[in-house]
């Protein structure tokens, strides 16, 4: 509730956990303004954790699962896909698995070595996120994977936020890992103009705060508009996360409002 006082309404703020904790607990975390719920799972299913999961969708928050994508568990990682896919979860978030000095010993008894370069990546982890991303692609929720030479690279996070200071369209904002977040919903080509215009008019906001992706086949605008379309419209309203570089690479999308494009 403090952060929220402090910081206003929009500030969006996560909870990561690992407890599946008494669903008593989830309407008072909803109540002072929690946004997300990020569980890391003990072992590695949902089993323990599907009640809370669907009684904090039902809440209104939204619920994601972060792990670290290691090589040695590809079949339970392949089995998660499947047991999220029928849970109300927005996304997964995978970790390039790392070796560290605080991890080696265990690493080396499961026999990780180094996928070499720079980074302290463990060999084998990199090729399985990927695989387990093309895997998700059609799923009800989005998989985010994250590179360990993404995290580690301090002066390109750098560089990423003084570049994307600098390019920020006008509905766009920074997010605390130097990205970019908008809002946006799904639209072909053929409607988009007359989407937009009846948005524009309903809404009464600037047309610099709407965008149509040909590409992307999305009208894009700023995310605090997205979150309450949301709550009124039954089409899909997403919030977008790109890298701010000059190939804008996705790195995730979350359905605001439970709908998903089929």
């Amino acid at each position: 509730k403090q952060l929220k006082q402090a910081f206003g309404e929009e500030h969006h703020i996560h909870l990561y956990t690992s407890i599946p904790f008494k669903l008593e607990w989830v309407e008072k975390l909803a109540t002072a303004g929690l946004d997300e719920l990020r569980f890391h799972l003990l072992d590695g299913t949902t089993k323990q954790y599907e009640e809370v999961i669907h009684a904090a969708n039902d809440a209104g928050i939204n619920v994601g699962i972060e792990l670290p994508c290691e090589p040695d568990k590809e079949d339970s990682l392949f089995a998660l896909l499947e047991q999220l896919d029928q849970l109300p979860v927005q996304f997964l978030n995978l970790n390039e698995l790392e070796i560290t000095t605080g991890n080696q010993e265990n690493m080396d008894v499961r026999g990780f070595n180094l996928s070499g370069g720079l980074s302290a990546a463990a060999e084998g982890s990199f090729e399985l996120g990927i695989r387990l991303k093309e895997a998700a692609k059609d799923k009800s929720f989005h998989l985010k994977f994250c590179t360990a030479s993404y995290k580690d690279a301090g002066q390109l996070r750098a560089r990423f936020r003084r570049r994307a200071e600098a390019t920020l369209r006008p509905y766009e904002i920074l997010s605390e890992d130097d990205t970019i977040l908008f809002g946006a919903i799904p639209t072909e080509a053929s409607d988009a103009r007359d989407d937009m215009m009846e948005l524009q008019e309903t809404l009464q906001i600037s047309t610099s705060w709407l965008r149509y992706d040909a590409i992307a086949r999305r009208i894009e605008m700023p995310l605090s508009v997205a979150e309450e379309l949301a709550e009124v419209l039954s089409v899909p309203v997403q919030m977008v996360e790109v890298h701010p570089t000059h190939e804008r690479l996705e790195v995730s999308i979350v359905h605001l409002n439970g709908s998903s494009v089929s």
